[in-house]
């Protein structure tokens, strides 16, 4: 089964609330009538009514598809409001409150966080931040997990190869213990796609070939990612030839569970991420999906700006596996 049809078959009819904050943009609505009519997802639309009926009509839908929550006219406004001002521990006064929660991307998070919705998914025509920024303020990180992270899942060849690259869309420079944590929600995500976690930690060294405090931060991290979740095989450092050619590992790394094997790769630092998975999807000819954004008590998926339809609609699907995910896991 391929990837996708495999993540159907497990949310079909599911009933998964989804929130769509951009329902106005025309990708979005494209992709999630799309969604509707196949009966993966059930999106809800957040605006003024009329105005998003008429962005609908305008598509050749029919409004009548989709639940739309007006924050002018929101039912619950007061215990939203209440709820967002008890999250913020004391940040934001009442009036301050009423202002941001008129943001789209703040109501859509506040109506996950309540659970009116699952899952967010935004970021068409709103930058990384104006989508992250509610989600760690409102959602949070899991337990354990002290920062977001960004995985792609790169596919190629039908879906007969599939790797998760991370991280590759936060953080800059995580530490030691920040880079484990990222490693083990990797692994995580790969599991969601059916994939059974091997996990390199990438350095410019393999096993103290080489000699610097980057090397002894990804060393540490491994070890880390190994303590927090010993049911995964995790190894580093490593270089990426040890941890992916057979050949090459069983000269630099013979005794790893994961050298010669990995499908999960840990960058080191943001540079290297989005700089390696640009490399492998646009030389390599594999389909970079994400952003996947990790560690949150909920998942809330950030688009990018270029995306397209058919990019939504995917990640979509993800956000709703995603939501499955945690199920499992509480």
């Amino acid at each position: 089964m391929e990837l996708f049809d495999s993540l159907k078959f497990k949310i079909i009819r599911r009933d998964i609330r989804i929130v769509f904050p951009e329902s106005l943009e025309g990708r979005v609505l494209g992709a999630a009538a799309r969604l509707k009519i196949e009966q993966l997802i059930e999106p809800i639309l957040i605006g003024n009514v009329d105005e998003v009926r008429i962005a609908i009509h305008d598509r050749g839908l029919q409004s009548s598809m989709f639940k739309i929550i007006d924050p002018d006219n929101f039912d619950r406004w007061e215990e939203m409001v209440e709820s967002f001002v008890e999250r913020r521990n004391g940040k934001v006064t009442r009036e301050a409150a009423e202002k941001i929660l008129k943001d789209p991307n703040y109501f859509g998070t506040m109506l996950t966080y309540m659970g009116i919705a699952d899952g967010l998914v935004s970021g068409a025509i709103h930058s990384t931040a104006d989508t992250v920024r509610p989600a760690l303020q409102i959602i949070k990180t899991k337990p354990g997990v002290s920062r977001t992270s960004g995985a792609f899942l790169m596919v190629r060849g039908r879906d007969q190869e599939k790797y998760i690259f991370g991280d590759c869309a936060i953080n800059m420079s995580p530490n030691a213990q920040e880079l484990g944590e990222i490693a083990v929600e990797c692994a995580k995500t790969a599991a969601l796609f059916d994939i059974d976690p091997k996990v390199a930690l990438l350095s410019f060294s393999t096993k103290g070939s080489g000699s610097s405090p980057d090397v002894d931060k990804v060393a540490t991290a491994a070890e880390v990612a190994q303590k927090l979740a010993p049911q995964y095989d995790f190894d580093g450092e490593l270089q990426f030839d040890a941890s992916y050619v057979p050949s090459v590992a069983q000269l630099k790394a013979p005794d790893s569970k994961v050298a010669g094997q990995a499908n999960v790769f840990v960058f080191p630092d943001l540079d290297a991420g989005n700089i390696g998975y640009k490399i492998a999807q646009r030389l390599g000819g594999y389909e970079a999906i994400g952003p996947i954004l990790q560690g949150l008590n909920k998942p809330v998926s950030d688009l990018s700006r270029g995306a397209s339809e058919e990019d939504v609609y995917k990640l979509s699907i993800i956000t709703a596996a995603q939501t499955l995910l945690e199920e499992e896991q509480n």
